[in-house]
């Protein structure tokens, strides 16, 4: 059995177990969080779709740790006008688990 959730603007599917990194929650770590904004859930019997989200379906997901990416390195210039800037940027993200799909 698999899920499409939404959270931070963007979809994962996820089925249980996985290991997913989504956008910084706020939530301790060891902590159990629920999605229920559930685009669709697919099973051996068929997908069940959402408009827009699927009624009743929930994925239960425990919180293992929140931590920051890689720096990505962002450079700027503009030729003939000596002009550059160089920024980095770290973005902030939590590492969950899902633990249960219920549809």
């Amino acid at each position: 059995m698999y899920a499409i959730i939404v959270t931070g603007g963007k979809q994962y599917k996820v089925t249980d177990g996985d290991v997913v990194f989504v956008e910084k929650l706020d939530a301790e770590e060891n902590a159990e969080i629920t999605f229920d904004k559930v685009l669709a859930v697919g099973s051996d019997d068929g997908i069940k779709t959402g408009a827009p989200y699927v009624e009743g379906a929930t994925v239960a997901a425990k919180v293992i740790k929140n931590g920051k990416s890689k720096k990505v390195t962002v450079f700027t210039y503009k030729s003939k006008k000596n002009e550059k800037r160089k920024m980095g940027h770290r973005q902030p993200y939590t590492k969950v688990e899902i633990t249960a799909i219920n549809a």
